[in-house]
């Protein structure tokens, strides 16, 4: 894998990689990206909701959070995460907000922390896993929010889960991953090298989630609670989890989203190019675009600038998001 492939798999990960070290003042990580070691700034740990293993039955266990009703007929969000993160991982820095005025459910796909470890990665059972954990939870009509490779995530939960899905929020994210001449030479060869080892990853995967200890660190500073999350996924899940990002491909159904939908752009992405996200937008009848200077990784390195962002696009969305058939 070139280190340009590789940078733009570990981006789309928030900075997978993470060496994390205490520095003056905060919590110093040093994110790798195409070679070059930068150090960056965790926002403060928030006081986390608890989550547990819940059974989707036929399925398995996976890791779950469900934050409840903050009042009565309060909106549900179900957020997908990004690329070798958690669920915690991915969405820490925004819980808190979130969770004031909506039910939060979130859960960690599978081949990522505590998901379930299937015989292959697949981007469709990771949202009818969703889908099932909404059933298990007595829960209908949701708002589906993702986060780079949790944006084909939600996608795909609409296309799948059409009769629950009020409205979509898509941040940091695009149509399909395929899209370069050295895309289409990268993902053939790397779905080749995954039918050979598939077996021998899954073993690794297997290996790191029986290992995890049942403590998430919620209550441990920045640095350890965060080495802790990013090490919960293996790094061997992850040939395997892009080989499946780059067979995905909405745009032959993207004209049909008739639900209200938000595109959060980050403006100097290079994991995922920027005009990739609009595209994404322009693609979706009706969807309003959002846009934050800062990259890949801005939902935990430029939260201050893109949080607010984000949370106006997920007001505008459960505003005007339409019921749905139960």
């Amino acid at each position: 894998m070139t280190r340009a492939l590789l940078s733009a798999g570990l981006s789309a990960g928030l900075s997978a990689g993470l060496l994390v070290g205490r520095t003056a003042g905060g919590v110093a990580v040093h994110g790798v990206r195409a070679g070059i070691r930068r150090t960056q700034r965790f926002p403060e740990l928030p006081t986390l909701p608890e989550g547990r293993m819940l059974d989707l039955p036929g399925r398995g266990e996976t890791f779950v959070v469900d934050t409840g009703e903050p009042e009565p007929g309060a909106p549900t969000l179900l957020l997908f995460h990004g690329l070798a993160t958690t669920s915690y991982l991915t969405w820490f820095s925004t819980l808190d907000e979130l969770r004031r005025t909506h039910r939060v459910v979130m859960l960690d796909q599978r081949w990522h922390g505590r998901g379930i470890a299937s015989e292959r990665f697949s981007l469709e059972e990771c949202v009818d896993d969703a889908a099932a954990a909404l059933d298990v939870l007595g829960i209908g009509a949701v708002v589906a929010v993702g986060y780079s490779m949790g944006g084909a995530l939600a996608q795909l939960f609409w296309r799948r889960h059409r009769d629950r899905t009020a409205g979509l929020v898509l941040a940091s994210t695009a149509a399909y991953w395929r899209g370069s001449v050295g895309d289409a030479m990268f993902y053939p060869v790397l779905g080749l090298v995954n039918d050979r080892f598939r077996g021998r990853y899954l073993e690794r995967v297997l290996d790191v989630r029986a290992a995890l200890a049942d403590d998430r660190h919620l209550g441990a500073e920045m640095s350890t609670w965060a080495w802790g999350e990013f090490r919960a996924t293996s790094a061997w899940a992850m040939p395997e989890v892009l080989g499946a990002l780059g067979r995905f491909d909405a745009r032959p159904w993207l004209g049909e989203i008739d639900v209200p939908t938000a595109v959060v752009v980050t403006a100097r992405d290079h994991a995922i190019p920027t005009a990739r996200q609009r595209a994404l937008a322009a693609a979706i009848p009706g969807a309003t675009v959002h846009e934050t200077p800062g990259g890949h990784a801005s939902v935990v390195f430029d939260v201050h600038r893109w949080r607010p962002v984000f949370l106006a696009a997920v007001d505008g969305v459960v505003r005007h998001a339409r019921p749905v058939r139960k």
